[in-house]
């Protein structure tokens, strides 16, 4: 019997997040380490009357990948993938890794190779999820790596990851719903409003949220959840920010981000590990230096950091940011091949202003 939160995971991802549907084609992909839980999405898909086709990923296929890779190859997409990502109905993936740090040896500049390649998918996903055409969550299973890097047993790391989800509840889809209701009056507010002020010990940020759309990120999209989002103006944004947690992408660690904007541009960015590595990313296309969101975490039963964004930028008391493509659904124009995110402490002694209210 697989633990019956795993269980409750999947019912979760199927039937609340992207709401399975008699003849869906559903893609489920994920890393090999989550199998346990791919099952049982697998089994709650069928159940639901949906067509699931299964991908499986792992460290050893990108890293020999990367590593062999012509620039031939390297700028090859996958027709298969171009089909899938036009025409399924839901996508569930599911984070999985072996090790963290497997790509760390990779040349980063065919790292960027490949990423440039694959911006025609990200496009295409973002298009037709801003349509309503493609339902999508994302998620993280609990394994090694992941409890490795948060310095945690993997039973405690376990107990971490389905406590953020609800999943140790009788009832997490009751839960999520209480947390849409929370998060909604926080979107009702923000209609209409015109400027954002960010202040504080690691920022001093003023970006234009006007004519855009505050997102309520409730668990539909990302499991866990709890975060408000937006894509700020392009040109709007002006100040500095020093990110107070690393950012991880690419099998790298880069810490002690800063940023300064010049109308929406990072003109300037500074780490003191792997700077080189952010520059480069920095320099993917001419979006990647531009802000594709900005959001608050209101999750404040994540209340540790465990390198893994998709917790980390939703701790309560917390904003993210993401140089590169931004979701047009909240009225973002940017388009980039990347999309990362990094995240500041607001906890102490930081204020958000939003016309001139605090």
């Amino acid at each position: 019997m697989p633990d019956p939160r795993i269980t409750r995971l999947a019912d979760v991802l199927v039937n609340y997040s992207v709401a399975i549907q008699p003849g869906d084609w559903v893609l489920v992909r994920g890393g090999v380490p989550a199998l346990p839980l791919l099952t049982e999405v697998v089994r709650q898909v069928t159940r639901a009357g949906g067509h699931a086709t299964v991908q499986l990923s792992h460290d050893a296929f990108t890293e020999a990948f990367l590593k062999e890779a012509s620039d031939a190859q390297l700028a090859w997409v996958s027709p298969v993938e171009k089909l899938m990502l036009n025409e399924v109905d839901a996508l569930i993936s599911v984070r999985a890794v072996e090790n963290t740090r497997a790509l760390s040896g990779i040349d980063p500049a065919k790292q960027r190779a490949a990423q440039i390649a694959r911006r025609e998918l990200m496009e295409t996903y973002m298009r037709r999820s801003a349509e309503g055409t493609l339902r999508w969550v994302g998620t993280q299973f609990p394994c090694e790596a992941y409890a490795q890097e948060a310095d945690m047993s993997l039973s405690e790391y376990e107990d971490f990851v389905y406590g953020a989800t609800f999943c140790d509840k009788e009832d997490p889809v009751a839960e999520w719903n209480r947390v849409h209701e929370e998060q909604q009056r926080l979107v009702e507010w923000l209609k209409g409003k015109k400027e954002v002020v960010v202040k504080g010990p690691n920022a001093d940020l003023r970006l234009s949220i006007e004519g855009r759309t505050f997102i309520n990120s409730d668990g539909h999209h990302n499991m866990p959840s709890g975060e408000i989002f937006t894509g700020p103006v392009e040109d709007s944004v002006n100040g500095w920010v020093r990110f107070t947690y690393p950012a991880i992408s690419g099998g790298r660690e880069v810490e002690g981000v800063e940023l300064r904007f010049e109308n929406g541009k990072v003109v300037e960015a500074h780490a003191r590990k792997n700077e080189e590595y952010l520059l480069s990313q920095l320099d993917s296309d001419p979006g990647a230096r531009f802000l594709g969101e900005f959001a608050v975490g209101t999750n404040y039963g994540i209340t540790r950091f465990t390198k893994s964004i998709l917790f980390d930028e939703k701790i309560g008391g917390s904003i993210h940011m993401a140089v590169g493509a931004g979701y047009p659904e909240t009225g973002s124009k940017n388009k980039s091949s990347i999309h990362w995110d990094f995240i500041c402490d607001m906890r102490d002694d930081s204020e958000i202003w939003v016309d001139g209210e605090l």
